[in-house]
């Protein structure tokens, strides 16, 4: 099977992968509602990244008999990356006792969720992406957009943007056109471009395309004519390798173009054929399937005959990966928080606690086999994101290849911005913002 008629192949298996009536967990059960999607346009997304955390759990599980002896459980709701679904399965799926966190991996169904997920009191990870200002736990205590939010991505997109340039004093009168995926994901960071445009000099210009993305002829005659200096690509799912394609064709040149992190996929090159040769994009996590901990996936899970990918070719692909790489987030935190709390089923409210004191360095990444794959994290009651840092990868028509070092975003300018965003929430929902003694309490039951 393909590497790409994969999707199709699981999809159809997974099409009626709604979940039904759940049952009870056991004492020694930590359950993971999954809102995943296998089916739609963002079917490549969905199949890679849960895959690559299904995996995870489940050598977790055969590996070391769960986490300090409490298997983790887990169900898939099918949301098709629709909200209105998304909405479905968090209603049919928090009945589950012993729910660890939310793991939806859709911006729409994250803001919809967050209302819900605060009154039953159960994290929801947003990893590199979701709403910006939930990086401030004062505001925002079960939210965690681990590794990257939207805000501290545009930061190092335009920290490399300049160092290509030269310097961040060279990105005065360059010009920087900003293609985004016409969502609340895509439209998350039109007021940060605009401010680092003020802020370094450039000129930005902001062009919408439609869901899901396979037009853009009219945009991309538009970014010619505007002759910008660099394009940043801003997309999800089919959206991108239509935006590359339609690059080469109206002449512009694809060096130039910067991926965000949705961007940055073998599924969004591959499709591209030629056209993606010299393409670049940001990332949390590197690809590749050579990291001793997707060895051990390979060895462990998928020799026991319960790997999650169909075809195995997409083993160590970037959205595998970075399953993989929430996979090991969640569960550190588990295990984190069951060090204070005691080896068995923890509350919801017990996990968001172990998120806020998940401190990965890289001595530590490296011993859960994961050097070079992810960078750390230092996640503490107010930061719900970590450090931010990111890296750059290129793709040479076969694979692609890290072409910088690790990248922290501008925290002086972000902090102070994302502060005030977040109080103007708290503001307008009637929240009173906590302190370091609110973050320690923690309720016994969700």
């Amino acid at each position: 099977m393909t590497f790409l008629s994969t999707v199709k192949a699981i999809a159809i298996s997974a099409a009626l992968a709604v979940s039904v009536a759940l049952p009870a967990a056991h004492a020694d059960e930590q359950y993971f509602p999954l809102q995943s999607y296998r089916v739609g346009p963002y079917a490549a997304g969905g199949t890679g990244f849960f895959g690559g955390f299904i995996d995870y759990l489940n050598l977790i599980n055969i590996r070391d008999g769960g986490v300090n002896g409490v298997k983790l459980t887990w169900d898939e709701c099918e949301t098709q990356y629709e909200v209105e679904r998304g909405v479905e399965c968090y209603e049919r799926q928090k009945s589950h006792a012993g729910a660890a966190a939310w793991n939806p991996l859709s911006v729409g169904i994250a803001y919809a969720m967050i209302d819900r997920i605060t009154a039953d009191k159960v994290p929801l990870i947003t990893v590199n992406h979701g709403r910006t200002d939930s990086t401030d736990g004062r505001v925002f205590p079960y939210v965690f957009p681990l590794l990257l939010n939207p805000y501290s991505e545009t930061s190092g997109i335009v920290n490399y943007i300049a160092a290509k340039e030269g310097g961040i004093d060279k990105l005065k009168g360059k010009k920087i056109v900003v293609l985004y995926h016409g969502s609340p994901y895509g439209k998350e960071t039109i007021p940060i471009y605009e401010l680092l445009a003020q802020k370094y000099g450039f000129t930005v210009q902001q062009i919408e395309v439609p869901h899901p993305g396979n037009e853009q002829q009219s945009q991309w005659l538009t970014i010619r004519r505007a002759k910008p200096d660099f394009v940043v690509l801003r997309g999800w799912g089919v959206m991108n390798p239509v935006a590359l394609k339609t690059a080469v064709k109206v002449g512009y040149p694809v060096d130039h173009i910067i991926g965000n992190v949705w961007s940055n996929s073998e599924e969004d090159v591959i499709p591209a054929g030629d056209a993606a040769k010299g393409y670049t994009a940001i990332t949390t996590q590197a690809s590749g399937n050579t990291y001793p901990v997707v060895q051990e996936i390979v060895k462990t899970v998928y020799g026991a005959g319960k790997g999650n990918l169909e075809d195995k070719s997409r083993i160590g692909s970037v959205y595998h990966n970075l399953g993989i790489v929430n996979g090991i987030l969640n569960v550190e935190a588990i295990r984190i928080a069951q060090e204070k709390f005691g080896h068995r089923t923890l509350t919801g409210d017990e996990v968001r606690w172990g998120f806020e004191h998940l401190k990965l360095d890289p001595a530590k990444v490296e011993a859960l086999g994961a050097k070079d794959l992810f960078h750390s994290i230092n996640v503490s009651w107010d930061n719900h994101e970590g450090e931010g840092y990111v890296t750059f990868q290129q793709w040479d028509g076969k694979k692609w290849n890290v072409v910088s070092d690790w990248i922290a975003p501008d925290w002086a300018l972000l902090r102070p911005i994302i502060e005030k965003s977040a109080e103007a929430y708290a503001a307008e929902k009637g929240i009173k913002p906590r302190t370091a003694a609110d973050a320690e309490a923690v309720a016994a039951t969700n």
